[in-house]
């Protein structure tokens, strides 16, 4: 087994959240290895819509969400990344959701993040893509962003070992984990040997291979997301993330406002949205496709085979009747659809494991990824390193 050079650090997992934490290290002047064990990362990192929220998280995760739109941004400066500044607009289709928006527009106030309240005409004016019989108001988010998820990670990655010195490990499955008195060693399938003295794994929702009794005792879960992409819609430009009704009543920033309880309450108790976890959002991509979706499916993370491989057309078929109501795209036609898996924890808003100092496990961030890793990698580096 051929022993390779020593490291400050390893990182195992080249998802968004692995990936931002070798970004930081190698921006405080730390080697790195990158270590993934697919050719490129497959993941809930390149299964989402690429959309960078902080408008949709609660007031610790805002902060850390505006911190990466900085970041993102400053990569964007250096190396195409896919980045898009069109802002993120919530749509309000009736009386209730415009109550909500009207009082996150004043908690982003208190909180000094740009948000602008438009009435129905100045949304449809803006996004001719609405239907005019959904939108009642929208608040519109200027400062936010979004990428392209199928190609982002992978351009932050290529950025890296150009300009910063990372040495990048793909198609390397990392089997064993050792913690001794000089730091941490992980071995591959394929009998290599990687030496740190720290190491990060942020294995997203693979549990099987390192510590699964330590995954399998926690409180994490697994979300299943059904999502759609249609064809390139010619001619049709929609700028910005589209977030509507049913995500105005779901996501964490509005659960914080005073009548989100009361709203709540009035909800019918039992619909398919409801079982399945369904809310509507909208991004096109650079190519012109649209994505739709989506769903969420729970398992806990010692049963995550339950949630099986299947796609379930009726929620699909569901989530584009709610989509035809809201939007006038040109085409409908669906090119692909596919599912993520990402992980959470139920009682916690990421899952944090330490090993003497030396090693650390970070995965669970949930629908938070894309928006809240590169901020939180950043916090987490300085804690680790002490900086």
């Amino acid at each position: 087994m051929a022993e390779l050079s020593k490291y400050d650090l390893l990182v195992v997992g080249a998802g968004i959240l692995g990936t931002f934490h070798a970004y930081h290290a190698l921006r405080a002047g730390f080697s790195v290895a990158l270590i993934e064990q697919n050719q490129a990362p497959q993941s809930a990192t390149t299964r989402n819509f690429g959309q960078v929220v902080p408008s949709g998280m609660n007031a610790k995760w805002q902060k850390i969400g505006r911190r990466s739109l900085e970041i993102y941004k400053e990569l964007q400066n250096e190396a195409d990344i896919s980045l898009q500044p069109h802002g993120s607009v919530y749509i309000a289709s009736d009386a209730e959701e415009v109550g909500l928006i009207e009082e996150l527009a004043l908690q982003n106030k208190e909180a000094g993040y740009s948000s602008v309240l438009l009435n129905s005409s100045e949304c449809l004016s803006r996004w001719p893509v609405l239907q005019p019989s959904y939108c009642k108001a929208g608040l519109f988010f200027p400062e936010e962003v979004s990428l392209d998820p199928r190609v982002a990670v992978g351009r932050v990655i290529a950025y890296m070992r150009a300009h910063m010195g990372l040495d990048y490990f793909p198609s390397c499955r990392i089997i064993q984990s050792l913690v001794n008195e000089s730091g941490v060693e992980f071995r591959s399938s394929d009998q290599r040997a990687f030496s740190g003295a720290r190491g990060i794994i942020c294995n997203g929702s693979e549990f099987q291979n390192l510590y699964p009794d330590l995954f399998y005792q926690s409180d994490l879960e697994v979300s299943k997301l059904h999502m759609l992409r249609t064809v390139p819609q010619d001619g049709l430009r929609i700028k910005g993330n589209i977030l509507t009704g049913r995500t105005i009543r779901r996501y964490e920033s509005f659960t914080e406002c005073p009548s989100f309880k009361a709203v709540k309450e009035r909800e019918p108790q039992e619909s398919f949205a409801k079982e399945y976890g369904v809310h509507i959002l909208l991004t096109q991509a650079p190519d012109g496709t649209v994505v739709l979706g989506d769903s969420h499916e729970y398992a806990d993370a010692g049963n995550k085979d339950a949630l099986g491989f299947e796609m379930d057309q009726s929620i699909n078929a569901f989530m584009l009747q709610e989509a035809k109501a809201i939007f006038r795209l040109q085409n409908w036609k669906i090119q692909k659809t596919w599912f993520g898996i990402y992980s959470q924890c139920k009682t916690k808003d990421i899952f944090q494991h330490h090993i003497d100092d030396k090693l650390h496990i970070v995965t669970g961030i949930g629908g938070k990824g894309m928006t809240g890793s590169p901020g939180f990698a950043e916090l987490n580096i300085r804690r680790i390193f002490s900086l």
